[in-house]
């Protein structure tokens, strides 16, 4: 990483800075000698590098972003439906020119109508310059939802053992969008990116159990155990069991499921590898187990 930043390039303010994606992002931004002024509502101590200037704000109070702002020429936009006209707005009135969005797959597989959608169209309504990354299944949604019962017992609670994905490191979601923010030939751009393998939840469990090295039962159950059991830890997986397992849509509508999860979805042309997008090979599925293998025995803790 560059220890000097040139000052001539625009700074990039990064909402999410202190998250799992947006840590990568700012990373990503120092390494090419960008400023990057890092977002987040609570901001801690040496969770950032020295180089990055920190500010508090909220996107759910765009208000409290309007310092943040100030001076800067792009923005990487991790927003909710509710604020999203009004934190553009706050943009634009700051001088941002180019605001990279942070989407969903979902949004591309006709999903998401009311969370990510409103927000695309209030960046791309702007007047202002945009780019759109929309990324499939996240590799590190399988450490939020399976990674308390991997610690706690080797045992993964799964009632689609066999469904297909393409889950995608969050390394490459990051390096696609430190591109687009980069090359103003990519400003226009939509893309939805998956990972490179195609795996079942099955293949998953192994990956991450190789990456580990110790044997992971796969306990196949019904969706209506496996959503008390997820209620029941808690969190993130709490949180998303009820469209993860068939009884709500990801909108939130209940009693309506967006695809049979039980079957290969099959592939679609507007699913893009990193190969398709970067150029280069996107990071395998076994890489990323092996990037957390720690966090998977409680080790990195």
């Amino acid at each position: 990483m560059k220890s000097h930043l040139d000052s001539s390039l625009p700074l990039t303010v990064v909402t999410g800075a202190t998250g799992v994606l947006g840590r990568r992002v700012v990373d990503g931004l120092l390494g090419t000698g960008r400023p990057v002024r890092a977002v987040s509502r609570r901001p801690r101590r040496g969770a950032l590098p020295p180089a990055v200037e920190a500010a508090v704000g909220d996107v759910n109070e765009p208000s409290t972003l309007r310092t943040a702002f100030e001076g800067a020429g792009a923005l990487v936009l991790v927003a909710v439906p509710d604020t999203a006209v009004e934190l553009v707005a706050y943009a634009r009135a700051a001088g941002i020119e180019h605001i990279v969005v942070v989407s969903s797959a979902a949004v591309t597989a006709g999903h998401d109508t009311t969370y990510n959608l409103p927000v695309e169209r209030a960046v791309r309504e702007s007047g202002l310059d945009w780019s759109i990354v929309r990324p499939g299944e996240f590799a590190t949604n399988a450490l939020l939802i399976w990674g308390p019962s991997i610690r706690s017992g080797r045992r993964v609670v799964e009632p689609f053992p066999d469904q297909t994905g393409s889950p995608i490191h969050e390394q490459d979601i990051a390096d696609v969008i430190v591109a687009d923010l980069l090359d103003p030939g990519r400003r226009g751009r939509i893309d939805t990116i998956v990972g490179p393998d195609s795996l079942t939840k099955r293949d998953q469990v192994a990956r991450i159990a190789e990456a580990v090295g110790v044997e992971i039962a796969l306990d196949e159950v019904t969706p209506e155990r496996a959503l008390a059991f997820y209620r029941e830890q808690g969190g993130f997986a709490a949180d998303n069991a009820d469209w993860l397992y068939g009884f709500t849509s990801y909108d939130g509508v209940e009693g309506v499921t967006d695809e049979h999860r039980e079957v290969d979805p099959g592939s679609d042309d507007a699913y893009l590898t990193l190969a398709e997008v970067l150029g280069r090979p996107g990071r395998s599925y076994a890489q990323w187990a092996r990037d957390h293998a720690g966090d998977f025995t409680g080790a990195a803790r």
